[in-house]
């Protein structure tokens, strides 16, 4: 295994600010091809291999066509900006076609069924995510100061393709909110006492402001239940909140609703598009909420709309 390609592509990943979840997806395929060549050196490849393990995933291993692009995003990250070797050659790789599927949104009395099978701290962030459109790492990864409550806004940082953008603060969680975030404060300042109450501050800033990882503003609204020790700074660290006990629990909320449709923690988001243009609301007020930035994305939501200006009528039920 060529571990010191995969040390480059790591640097490389990191030289670029891409996501750590990208950098460990790539990673992870690159790694996948080479095992699949038998830990031949990418330089020797070409078109003919990468169509070889791409056919593999699809057939072999049966993944979807997002999986398969993944994968090949990954490959040509590798030869584009590690390699760098003249994309010609394999150019002629066909990307797998994606199928265009509709979303599964839920009514608002179902939205509301699903929320109060939850427990309460899990309940305040699936509503944030309905009543805001927030993705859930979006939601999960929000600091105090993200936070805008006179404004009745939220901020988000870095949301998918690294933007920033600005969304709505639903009034009916602003109490709870607030009551949410005293007793996050009252566990910071327990965690300072401990000499702990550190959280993991984004790209350089923790040199440039070497307090700022255990100030109030970049606490983590919804900080995890348990402290970790940070090797390379021995902090103890507090984590946000974990995404897969969410993604456990809204499934089986859904169910324990007697919902029988496919519900996951997206759907929440989802669910606040379908219905903001339920309301009435605009398509391009929509996609700015939603940090869309291409409108025909915001569109797919108007396919699912119950009624609307371009609602058609059954001609069942025409009188």
């Amino acid at each position: 295994m060529a571990t010191g390609l995969l040390d480059q592509v790591q640097d490389k990943i990191r030289t670029l600010h891409y996501s750590r979840r990208t950098g460990k997806s790539y990673t992870h395929w690159i790694r996948k091809f080479i095992l699949f060549h038998n830990k031949r050196h990418p330089k020797e490849m070409g078109a003919r291999e990468i169509e070889r393990f791409l056919t593999y995933l699809a057939t072999g291993r049966n993944v979807s066509p997002a999986t398969q692009n993944q994968a090949f995003s990954a490959i040509l990250f590798l030869y584009r900006h590690v390699l760098k070797i003249d994309l010609d050659r394999i150019q002629d790789v066909r990307r797998a076609k994606r199928t265009a599927n509709l979303p599964v949104v839920l009514t608002r009395e179902e939205t509301r069924q699903v929320l109060d099978q939850l427990p309460q701290d899990q309940r305040l962030i699936c509503a944030l995510m309905y009543g805001s459109g927030l993705r859930l790492l979006e939601c999960l990864r929000l600091r105090t100061k993200d936070i805008d409550f006179a404004r009745r806004e939220i901020i988000v940082r870095r949301g998918k393709g690294g933007k920033d953008r600005r969304t709505v603060l639903p009034d009916g969680l602003v109490n709870t909110l607030h009551s949410h975030l005293r007793k996050v404060r009252i566990q910071h300042e327990q965690d300072k006492k401990r000499n702990q109450g550190y959280v993991e501050l984004p790209a350089a800033l923790a040199r440039k402001f070497p307090k700022a990882s255990s100030s109030w503003l970049w606490q983590w609204v919804f900080p995890a239940t348990r402290t970790y020790l940070h090797h390379e700074t021995g902090e103890r660290r507090r984590h946000h909140y974990h995404e897969t006990a969410l993604q456990r629990a809204v499934p089986k909320a859904a169910l324990q609703a007697g919902i029988h449709k496919r519900v996951t923690c997206h759907t929440f988001r989802h669910c606040f598009a379908t219905h903001l243009l339920e309301n009435g609301y605009d398509i391009r007020t929509v996609q700015e909420l939603l940090g869309h930035s291409d409108v025909s994305t915001t569109m797919i939501y108007t396919h699912v709309l119950n009624k609307g200006p371009n609602a058609v009528q059954s001609p069942l039920d025409k009188r």
